[in-house]
């Protein structure tokens, strides 16, 4: 295949699960997904008062004889879904300390994930996001606008400082309907600023979806020898011995992972930390599992 970020074989086997919204979705073609708004489709949604003006044939002649008044029934009108991903193209997802370069593993998130959305009729669209650059490209479900997408993530190099809260900010004032946010991140960014764009989402009512990305390396900070450490979006450095920092780093390290956990499920938002040497096709297995609806519920 052109890209080295899609697997055949691996989109094959997920092509049998199919990517579901958690929530209710507007969009604006008939889909397979819950939609906010009353339709006639087949999912039972409540009873209401009749109306004058209302079709007769929704009238539940049951209720009727139970109550001795008239009631419609209303149903779930099903929707497309549209899928936003946002993609930090900031200096620091290039980091590649112990498997694969940060940027690579969210291309390989976004592009298996937005071909299995446009493959099952829905809709998919991108926004890289970097301290300069907003680039976006709208959801659409066109098989053609798949190879777009693709070819933005395979140009799309990481530099700069992150513009990943702005970037969340204009993606929730533009976005009309409710729809899947997907952000691919290490989101090494101001947490409470964060807080406040995934909040704006969440107010939107959007269903929201975060892989925070992180190297290994990162997380265990498994160093012996003195190093010169260079901030990847400023290009700072310090040289420091590991040992003498290495209690202080890792426990700043912890208190960062557990205040953007938290942000995220202030939210509700679907979330994953995950690292550059997991399997790439068991964490997007998982993440389609997981938002599969419960036996009983849809």
């Amino acid at each position: 295949m052109k890209y080295d970020f899609l697997d055949p074989s691996a989109l094959a086997r997920l092509g049998a699960i199919p990517v579901e919204a958690r929530q209710a979705m507007t969009g604006n073609v008939a889909g397979r997904h819950r939609s906010p708004h009353r339709g006639s489709s087949v999912e039972f949604a409540e009873y209401r008062k009749y109306v004058q003006g209302d079709d007769t044939r929704r009238l539940d002649w049951k209720a009727y004889a139970r109550s001795d008044r008239y009631y419609i029934k209303e149903f779930e009108a099903d929707t497309n879904l549209r899928a936003y991903f946002v993609l930090d193209a900031s200096g620091s997802m290039g980091f590649n300390a112990s498997h694969e370069a940060r940027i690579q593993f969210a291309r390989k998130l976004a592009a298996t994930l937005s071909y299995l959305i446009v493959d099952q009729g829905d809709a998919a669209g991108l926004s890289v996001c970097q301290e300069k650059i907003h680039l976006e490209i709208p959801p659409t479900r066109r098989a053609a606008h798949l190879n777009h997408i693709f070819e933005v993530l395979s140009q799309t190099e990481p530099t700069g400082e992150t513009g990943l809260i702005d970037a969340l900010h204009t993606i929730a004032e533009k976005i009309s309907q409710r729809a899947l946010v997907i952000i691919l991140s290490d989101l090494f960014c101001d947490t409470n600023a964060l807080g406040d764009a995934l909040q704006h989402l969440r107010y939107r009512k959007h269903d929201i979806a975060v892989f925070h990305i992180l190297d290994k390396q990162e997380i265990e900070f498994d160093f012996e020898r003195p190093h010169r450490f260079v901030d990847m979006e400023d290009k700072t450095a310090v040289v420091a011995e590991p040992v003498l920092i290495a209690d202080d780093y890792r426990q700043a390290m912890r208190d960062f992972m557990q205040d953007v956990r938290i942000k995220c499920h202030d939210v509700h938002a679907d979330y994953h930390l995950i690292t550059t040497d997991q399997d790439y096709e068991e964490i997007v297995h998982n993440f389609l599992t997981t938002r599969l609806p419960k036996k009983g519920k849809k």
